[in-house]
Formats: structure tokens, C-alpha cells, sequence
């Protein structure tokens, strides 16, 4: 399984939860944090390349609480990122790299509903080009062909699964891992300076996980939109779905 996120810190408050729930069920999870977070601080004078070693140690910190095998930073300068060729060429070539059957990044449309903070450029930026580089890049094997040059043949993925937001149809059940994200989520200390309490600042996650778990008929949950790329139609709208007994669906790792 591959994450694809824009800053260290995304892919805990997106998908933390998620993520150690497949990892205790045995996924294989790597991280690609694709910029170098040098725009998350509030402090002008730091130093960047102090501010991004922080960020990528806390990032490695987070990913270990959670059980990820292994993170890579693309080192793309923060804020600034548009969904150009150059990112797809870098997104096609993780994905035929690790070769996951499912990949989790953000949403590629700025949600109306949902805090601003949820539709930040960079996600948006990320969210299109994990989106294009899955479909049609990483699959097409006359696409960037530098990368079958490098040993990387062109992969399939199954699943992608986004922020649900306005577009919720999966809802999986965290209860058991709902805990260790928030412990993730809080490993990112360079994020909480200042901070009376940084568990205080971060209640709204563990809000928003109970109410999509109240939506489950469980005690914690996360909500995604569950793009299956092989799909010959769509199937309009549907309610949330309920995995069986809390499950996910099968996923391999």
C-alpha cells in the first residue's frame, strides 16, 4: 500500500488511523511525502534546512508509532506545488516502484464543506497528480519511458481511496487505532510550538472520528471516496457502506 501525501504531518491527520489498522492486518505501507515542508513553522527566521530536518525526523518518528515500513521524501519546495509533468514523472515512477494495489492521497477537488485547511493548494496539487499518475501514467508502459529504462515496468493499481469529504461512500472502522494516530499525529512537535496543549488542538480529529463512527455504528471511524480504477461504469450515488463485522475490504499488501 502507498501513501502519497504533500507534507510531513497529511498523512496522519488524513489516513492514520487507517493506515495502522492495515498495518496490524499485514499491509506493507511506505509513505511518499512529496514536498519538504519548509513552509510549516511560524517562525521567519528559521532556518529552512534546519525546519525541514525537523519535519522529516518528526515525520519518521510519526510513521514508526503507526507501523509504516518506510517513508520517502521527494523534497519538493513547499507551496508551490502545481500538478505539472515533472510531478507525475516522480509520483508514476513510486508507484511502479513499490507497485501497491492500493494507494491513499488526497482529495483533488476543494472541498465547500469541510475547513479551508482541507483544501490547502499542495493537497489539491497532489491529489490530481497521484490521481494522474495512477491513471493513466503508471499503467501505460509507453508512458515516461525513462522509467522502464530504470527497471520499472508499468503496474496496476486497484484502489485509490481519498478524504471522503462531501463524497463519503467507505467508512472504515478504527476503533482499535484510533489512539495511536492521535500518538502519530502529536509527533510532529515542531507543529504544536507554542502550544498549551497540543491535545487539546488536535480534539477536532478525535471529533470528526466519532462522528463518522457514529455514521458506522462504531465507536471511531474514517471516511474516504473508494475509487476503483477498473470500473466500467459509474454507479451513482450510495450510501455510506458498512463493511461486514468492521471490515475493510481486502487489500493486499
Amino acid at each position: 500500500m502507498l501513501v502519497i501525501a504533500a507534507h510531513p504531518d497529511d498523512a496522519e491527520f488524513s489516513f492514520g488511523a487507517t493506515v495502522a489498522r492495515l498495518v496490524d492486518e499485514g499491509a506493507r505501507v511506505t509513505y511518499v511525502v512529496v514536498t519538504d515542508g519548509a513552509q510549516g513553522g511560524e517562525d521567519p527566521d528559521e532556518p529552512a534546512e534546519e525546519l525541514v530536518a525537523t519535519r522529516y525526523a518528526e515525520q519518521r518518528e510519526a510513521a514508526r508509532v503507526l507501523g509504516v515500513a518506510d517513508v520517502a521524501f521527494l523534497g519538493f519546495p513547499d507551496g508551490s506545488l502545481a500538478d505539472t509533468p515533472e510531478l507525475r514523472l516522480a509520483l508514476t515512477r513510486e508507484i511502479r516502484r513499490h507497485r501497491p494495489d492500493l494507494v491513499l492521497t488526497h482529495q483533488p477537488l476543494r472541498s465547500l464543506q469541510f475547513p479551508i485547511g482541507a483544501s490547502h493548494p499542495d493537497h489539491l496539487a497532489v491529489g490530481q497528480a497521484a490521481l494522474n499518475a495512477v491513471y493513466p501514467y503508471a499503467r501505460n508502459p509507453r508512458a515516461f519511458p525513462e522509467l522502464l529504462a530504470e527497471g520499472l515496468p508499468a503496474h496496476r493499481v486497484a484502489e485509490v481511496w481519498v478524504p471522503g469529504h462531501e463524497h463519503t461512500d467507505l467508512l472504515i472502522d478504527v476503533g482499535r487505532t484510533a489512539e495511536r494516530k492521535i500518538t502519530a499525529i502529536l509527533a510532529h512537535r515542531s507543529q504544536f510550538r507554542g502550544s498549551r496543549d497540543p491535545l487539546t488542538d488536535v480534539q477536532w480529529v478525535i471529533d470528526r472520528m466519532r462522528g463518522n463512527g457514529t455514521a458506522l455504528g462504531r465507536e471511531y471511524a474514517e471516511a474516504y471516496k473508494r475509487i476503483i480504477t477498473d470500473a466500467a461504469a459509474a454507479a451513482g450515488p450510495t450510501p455510506p457502506t458498512r463493511p461486514r463485522d468492521g471490515e475493510v475490504p481486502v487489500v493486499s499488501p
